[in-house]
């Protein structure tokens, strides 16, 4: 049976006045699935993501969230309707503790946050442990945990992720990933904008490749692993 369609870009183009940063780009994410985004620094992923969320405008073309076109819908509407943003750099409010960041990524919610609160923590203990110390004071790797709980308390059905491994180390990136892929299994469904192509494609249903504003192939994601051209580009040697 088929699965919703959760996302669907039909056709955007977004540019930064004279630049095009993405040129009549189409795909779509449906529900349960991981799909990733890989391409070099600058191809356009991170584009998407802002577009998806109404940050970049978008010059033509749709992009439909659940079924209605959020186009123009503007970004504090979006986020309510059930999608969150992991952004790169992790974007935690450093100031401000563990616990106010987390309250921050419910505001809009009216239902009482604690059972999100409580979700969160078993998720990531140390969050629980921590919750009164300085967000940055935390660890990189307990910042990127922070980040993602906190796109958590949004109860979003949609999260997308902005480079999330960036900046960690190869054993929290192996963390990372398998938290990715926990997420997932509980029902997330995950739109993954990642330069490390093995680690995303390992643990994604489906694939997207970016050059330059362009998409230039897509599939299943074990394909993409397998595709001379993704392997010498993006994965470090050709097909063995």
């Amino acid at each position: 049976m088929a699965k919703n369609n959760v996302l669907k870009v039909e056709d955007i183009s977004v540019s930064y006045g004279p630049v095009e940063a993405l040129r009549h780009i189409s795909l779509e994410v449906n529900e349960g699935e991981i799909v990733a985004l890989i391409g070099a620094n600058g191809a356009g992923k991170s584009t998407l993501l802002g577009a998806v969320l109404g940050i970049n405008r978008v010059l033509s073309g749709t992009i439909l969230f659940m079924g209605k076109d959020i186009t123009q819908t503007p970004t504090d509407k979006i986020v309510a309707s059930g999608i969150c943003l992991i952004p790169e750099g992790r974007g935690i409010l450093s100031l401000m503790t563990v616990l106010e960041n987390l309250q921050l990524g419910a505001y809009h919610l009216k239902a009482n946050i604690n059972e999100y609160l409580e979700r969160v923590y078993r998720r990531f203990p140390v969050l629980g442990e921590r919750s009164k110390q300085v967000a940055g004071t935390l660890s990189g790797g307990e910042q990127q945990m922070l980040s993602i709980g906190r796109g958590l308390m949004s109860a979003p059905r949609l999260m997308m992720m902005d480079e999330p491994s960036l900046g960690l180390s190869p054993v929290l990136v192996s963390v990372l990933f398998k938290t990715i892929v926990a997420l997932n299994k509980e029902g997330y469904t995950i739109l993954l904008s990642e330069q490390n192509a093995r680690k995303a494609l390992e643990c994604a249903h489906r694939g997207y490749v970016f050059e330059t504003g362009n998409l230039v192939l897509f599939g299943d994601a074990r394909e993409l692993a397998s595709n001379p051209r993704v392997r010498q580009s993006y994965l470090g040697g050709a097909a063995e």
